[in-house]
């Protein structure tokens, strides 16, 4: 197909005097105190207009060509806007799918640098570049206007009165994520009036914050809130895109998240958590954008300059890599997406005093043209960012290019989500066999990962369950997924949930179902509690909330997806014993060393940081290791062995934890410890109602009962 030229640009309906040149940075629309500097990146435009409209945003007042085009930016100044000014682009190009380019100058296009959107994408043939069932498909182009079904960008006023609030710094050895959803958390809960449910100002309630903050968690991460897309084909069903993930403005909340229309909701917000002492973590996806592939809409970059900010195929650029499974992949390698990228992080950082990132396949962001690399621009502009390389920093360490598996891979400074930990914690309790060895490794950090160029234990980042998945109860109530309600046929989310109902599929009357089922739940948070590494706990389980067996409730802004805050017995017990083994983290330094536990023998003190005990309370044997039927082990930490690179005994507690995955019970032997006089239980999966036993000599069996889990201090004669 031949190239086809862009119409020439209209003649600015502006006084000359009206209009000046403005500067090229920064890049959006910057309000100075005086007047509005816009400035967009394009490598390959022609020409650029920016579009005002009335405060509606649905009447287009007049069109302005910007005047000056300054190292690959259009740019131009108002001097008579203001904050309150609503505004697109549309940008001239040669429309030549073939060479990478899809300039379309009659789609109104979203600024990637906007902070506010206004308005809600309303679906409309007239989006898309080309002419949706044209010959030619999306060679083919379309000159309807899209201004009509198009968010607009509205110019902010930055100012905000943060008194004394400021990012806060919790250390990572401390760290306790609380991974939730803004609509999530507040969509059902009594204490949340009902016209902020589901909004910042929501989250932001009172009752809300102080369920968080007495539950013990240091850090909120929130799925994504950067302004995002409803799939058509979600909307048409009667679902949206719950989760978010389909990002199309990188510094703009999404509009839907605002009660108040005010970007100033959400640094309210920010100031509420920071007062509860948490710190506020974003789920952010700079992986792909809405625009999908070569047949999705033209909403933003995709018009600005499609070569440019997505990555092509190199044979033929008429068709997109696809890593992110997601029909489209940003192009990192490129410099002004790389600064696009930088800029919006560190906009959330400073401006929005935001604490931290988790990646969404943040393999994605490390890639170059021939795989993932360590020393990808990205990661290295973030490793040196005087402000980047100060907050906290979350990969999910996979995406679904070839070598797209990288847990493990990520540079120093980075934390990865650990799914090993996940499945291997799982499918242990689960009673599969051969799980042993790998259990004692997740016990302590995935140290064969992670434990190399410095790195720390926290680099782990442990999980049992995420927001994709199974909630906690659901993984011990269903053997397989039921997403019938996603309007699917059941084939959406993953199959391999290692999962188990413990005898009948969902809600059963039968108490020792229901009593097994709750005591797995107290192992899983007792596993990832007591373990080294940084846990992460997904809102709601902590008191067992379901999504009757949806394991991919994506689509699902409904009572699915919301946590249901009216708690039965069984939730309120858990809750209550998930609070206790947060207290314990906290209060017992030994289990969030910052320092790997790797069970070899200290000569100098005279001590091992850790040691695995076989029932009889010997160490464990290569041939008990390599049992594919062993279900059972003792862990022994040494709260003597050195806490820093100082050759220096510590003075932490000395605690055993035993573990029994079997279905019958196991009598355990106490080992005798120097320096001890026996062992005091302070914890048993088994009866959480147990606040501790009588002190135990050396020597002495305990009984470990069938599935659980049992916690004991070493007790010393002081002690006594």
């Amino acid at each position: 197909m031949t190239q086809r030229k862009p119409s020439p640009p209209k003649t600015p309906d502006v006084e000359p005097s009206r209009l000046r040149e403005g500067l090229p940075f920064p890049l959006g629309a910057t309000w100075d105190g005086l007047g509005v500097n816009f400035a967009l990146f394009s490598a390959n435009a022609t020409q650029v207009e920016l579009c005002l409209f009335d405060a509606t945003g649905e009447v287009e007042l007049e069109r302005i060509a910007l005047p000056e085009y300054t190292d690959e930016t259009f740019h131009g100044y108002l001097p008579d806007a203001h904050p309150g000014l609503i505004y697109g682009y549309r940008v001239y190009g040669p429309y030549d799918p073939q060479n990478g380019h899809r300039f379309n100058h009659h789609k109104l296009l979203i600024d990637p640098y906007a902070k506010q959107l206004v308005g809600e994408l309303k679906w409309s043939e007239a989006l898309f570049g080309y002419t949706i069932g044209h010959p030619d498909a999306d060679l083919s182009f379309d000159e309807r206007d899209s201004a009509p079904f198009v968010p607009k960008c509205k110019v902010i006023d930055p100012a905000h009165t943060w008194g004394h609030d400021h990012r806060l710094v919790v250390p990572w050895e401390r760290t306790i994520f609380y991974e939730t959803h803004v609509r999530g958390i507040s969509m059902r809960h009594p204490a949340v009036p009902e016209a902020v449910r589901g909004t910042f100002a929501g989250l932001m309630v009172d009752e809300v914050i102080e369920h968080i903050r007495t539950l013990g968690v240091t850090s909120v991460e929130l799925l994504p809130v950067h302004a995002f897309v409803n799939d058509q084909h979600l909307l048409q069903k009667g679902m949206t895109n719950y989760w978010g993930y389909n990002s199309i403005a990188f510094f703009a909340p999404d509009p839907r998240y605002l009660a108040s229309d005010k970007i100033a909701e959400f640094k309210e917000m920010v100031a509420h958590l920071h007062e509860a002492g948490l710190e506020v973590i974003l789920d952010v996806v700079y992986n792909h954008t809405a625009e999908g592939n070569e047949q999705g809409p033209t909403l933003s970059m995709r018009g600005i300059d499609n070569a440019s900010y997505y990555r092509l195929m190199p044979e033929d650029k008429r068709y997109y890599i696809n890593d992110s499974g997601t029909g489209n992949t940003l192009d990192l390698s490129h410099p002004c997406v790389l600064q696009m990228v930088t800029d919006s992080l560190r906009y959330w950082a400073h401006e929005m005093h935001v604490d931290g990132f988790r990646f969404d396949l943040a393999t994605i962001l490390g890639r170059y043209h021939d795989g993932f690399n360590e020393r990808h621009s990205f990661l290295v502009a973030c490793r040196q960012d005087p402000l980047l390389r100060q907050v906290k920093m979350i990969a999910e360490p996979w995406d679904c290019g070839p070598g797209g598996y990288q847990v493990g891979g990520f540079p120093p400074g980075w934390a990865e989500w650990n799914d090993r930990f996940r499945d291997t914690v799982r499918a242990f309790w689960k009673g599969d066999d051969g799980q042993l060895a790998d259990f004692a490794g997740r016990m302590t950090a995935s140290g064969e990962l992670f434990n190399q160029r410095g790195r720390r234990p926290y680099a782990s980042v442990n999980f049992i369950t995420a927001h994709d998945g199974f909630t906690l109860h659901d993984l011990v109530s269903y053997n397989d997924k039921h997403n019938e309600a996603n309007d699917e046929g059941n084939q959406d989310g993953s199959n391999n949930n290692l999962s188990w109902n413990h005898g009948v599929e969902g809600p059963t009357d039968d108490p020792e179902i229901n009593s097994l089922r709750l005591r797995q739940m107290r192992n899983f948070f007792a596993t990832l509690l007591l373990a080294q590494g940084t846990p992460m706990i997904v809102a709601g389980d902590e008191f067992a909330r379901t999504q009757h067996g949806n394991n991919n409730a994506y689509c699902q802004d409904s009572e699915i997806g919301w946590i249901n805050w009216d708690l039965d017995q069984d939730g309120k017990s858990l809750l209550t014993f998930v609070k206790r083994l947060i207290k314990l983290r906290i209060n017992y330094p030994i289990l969030r060393r910052g320092r790997f536990l790797v069970g070899h023998y200290n000569e100098t003190l005279g001590v091992k940081d850790v040691t695995w005990l076989a029932a009889d309370g010997s160490e464990m044997t290569t041939e008990q290791w390599e049992d594919t039927q062993g279900r059972s082990l003792g862990m022994l930490l040494d709260g003597r062995a050195q806490v820093s690179g100082v050759q220096r005994a510590g003075a932490d507690a000395t605690l055993l934890i035993i573990v029994n995955a079997h279905h019958d019970g196991v009598d355990f032997t106490l080992p005798e410890v120097p320096q001890g006089m026996g062992w005091r239980g302070i914890l048993d999966t088994f009866d959480a109602q147990a606040k501790g036993t009588r002190t135990l000599s050396f020597n002495s069996t305990y009984y470990v009962n069938g599935r659980s889990l049992a916690l004991f201090e070493l007790e010393h004669e002081d002690d006594a």
